[in-house]
């Protein structure tokens, strides 16, 4: 009974949802494309703050791919899938932190026009993707490590636009910084909180159980 209780659990909960697959093949697609987009944009116009929302949309894709390998999998697999998404983008995290620092006092002014152009394309791109996402949020570790990055990558968005504004207007690269390592923080702060989810699920007696069955 626990076996079938727990497999009918996975395999037919929202987790192999046809409408969340969707989802996340299109959420998939959008950060891959705009990943490429904003990483050539960032390095073109010196921009930190493109480079790591760039960096983001890298994660998230990378993000989407293992939810979909993941989607109707036992819960003890889905919360060590969304563990190591959790490390991934506290890593990611603490690498734009890195660059940002050493921009402090190597880098150069950005390019505002291309900051404000790329920023605006990428906040429509993960506007829709969060709306999308959205109902899902409340799901298990998994989902909600979807929903907090594709809320990540919204309001860093936004940020990068208002950071566009702010170079245009001082002429120097702090907006661009300041933006950057607020995007750093929330990075880091979205994995500790995935990885805290992940860790209480691994704990929860569906996955205990599960894990026992298998071993037998």
């Amino acid at each position: 009974m626990a076996c079938d209780s727990c497999c009918a659990s996975s395999a037919k909960g929202a987790t192999n949802d046809p409408r969340w697959r969707r989802a996340l093949w299109i959420a998939l697609g959008v950060n891959a494309a705009m990943f490429a987009v904003e990483i050539a944009a960032g390095l073109m116009g010196g921009s930190r703050a493109l480079q790591a929302d760039a960096l983001d949309f890298l994660g998230d894709a990378a993000n989407y791919a293992i939810s979909l390998g993941v989607a109707g999998m036992a819960l003890g697999w889905r919360a060590k899938a969304a563990l190591l998404k959790g490390a991934t983008l506290a890593l990611l995290g603490l690498y734009v932190l890195g660059i940002t620092l050493w921009g402090i006092w190597h880098g150069a002014v950005p390019e505002a026009h291309v900051m404000g152009i790329v920023g605006i394309a990428a906040l429509i791109a993960n506007g829709v993707v969060a709306l999308m996402l959205y109902r899902f949020r409340g799901g298990d570790a998994n989902m909600r490590s979807v929903w907090i990055c594709s809320r990540n990558d919204a309001i860093g968005n936004a940020a990068v636009v208002l950071a566009a504004a702010g170079v245009f207007g001082t002429g120097t690269a702090w907006p661009d910084l300041i933006v950057a390592g607020i995007m750093a923080a929330l990075g880091i702060s979205g994995g500790m909180q995935i990885i805290a989810a992940a860790r209480r699920e691994l704990a929860s007696p569906e996955a205990q159980s599960y894990r026992r069955i298998t071993a037998w």
